[in-house]
């Protein structure tokens, strides 16, 4: 909507904008009483750190990536992502995987190998800064559940420290690169009809950090994983209805292939979860 109006783009300030409307939000709920949490300590932040740096690390790959790949090679290698977590999952938590779990992983990847076939061309660069972001986001959600297990922090606490420190390590970012001055000399987007609409998307934000830990500490890397990869499908359904997005038959396959996989992956958590309960 104000990409015609910005001389470049503002990509990782207006995750910095989102991050300090998520601490604004967290902090306000505290201070009415909803919820409650220590106030800023060092220490804790320093155990939080490691999260956001892979996180960093994730989104600034996984934009890297996308300059030097088409969108279908990228969610190729996202499904190898969710296949890197779960074996990471195995190794260091002891998770134990269903067949099923590996069907779905594998159908997903299929269906995402089937969308990108009429796009081989894959650059050595690019094909580094791939693999980049596979590390970076396997380590970022197998971190993230040693995270919520070993700092003593309730889920808003967690919310707060990973917007305040996510501002932190990215604003200097976007002072580096540029974006802030872009923003400070753009008079057309200091409006409120902008703010708003940033503000809302931190509220959002704010939310999804906490279903994103409550996720992963309830679940596990594997599920979050999997999540991760069907709420693609949505996604490209409301672009579809909303932005008019065209949907390609090669996108219409992954979609198709991707709902399979999540019904097996479905499948084979109910079975697992009605063993161990003993029915």
């Amino acid at each position: 909507s104000y990409n015609h109006l910005i001389d470049g783009d503002l990509n990782i300030l207006l995750v910095v904008f989102q991050a300090i409307a998520a601490v604004i939000c967290v902090e306000f709920s505290k201070y009415v009483g909803w919820v409650e949490y220590p106030n800023f300590n060092l220490r804790t932040a320093r155990l939080w750190a490691p999260v956001n740096i892979l996180f960093c690390g994730m989104l600034f790959t996984g934009m890297t990536s996308l300059e030097h790949n088409s969108v279908p090679m990228v969610t190729v290698f996202k499904n190898i992502t969710n296949i890197m977590t779960t074996i990471g999952d195995c190794i260091v938590f002891g998770a134990s995987v269903e067949f099923l779990v590996i069907a779905a992983f594998g159908i997903m990847l299929a269906g995402a190998v089937m969308a990108a076939r009429n796009d081989v061309t894959v650059t050595q660069i690019g094909l580094f800064w791939m693999l980049a972001n596979c590390v970076c986001t396997s380590g970022y959600v197998l971190y993230l559940k040693y995270a919520t297990k070993s700092v003593k922090l309730s889920k808003f606490g967690m919310v707060f420290y990973n917007n305040v420190l996510c501002t932190v390590f990215l604003l200097p970012v976007s002072m580096l690169n540029g974006e802030l001055s872009t923003f400070l000399r753009t008079p057309a987007i200091h409006t409120m009809d902008y703010a708003v609409k940033n503000a809302f998307a931190g509220f959002v934000g704010f939310f999804l950090n906490f279903a994103s830990l409550n996720c992963v500490a309830q679940t596990g890397p594997t599920t979050y994983a999997m999540i991760g990869s069907l709420n693609k499908v949505p996604i490209a359904v409301m672009g579809y209805f909303i932005f008019d997005n065209a949907i390609s038959e090669e996108t219409w396959t992954f979609i198709t292939i991707s709902l399979i996989g999540g019904i097996l992956y479905t499948v084979a958590t109910l079975r697992a979860g009605k063993r161990k309960s003993g029915k």
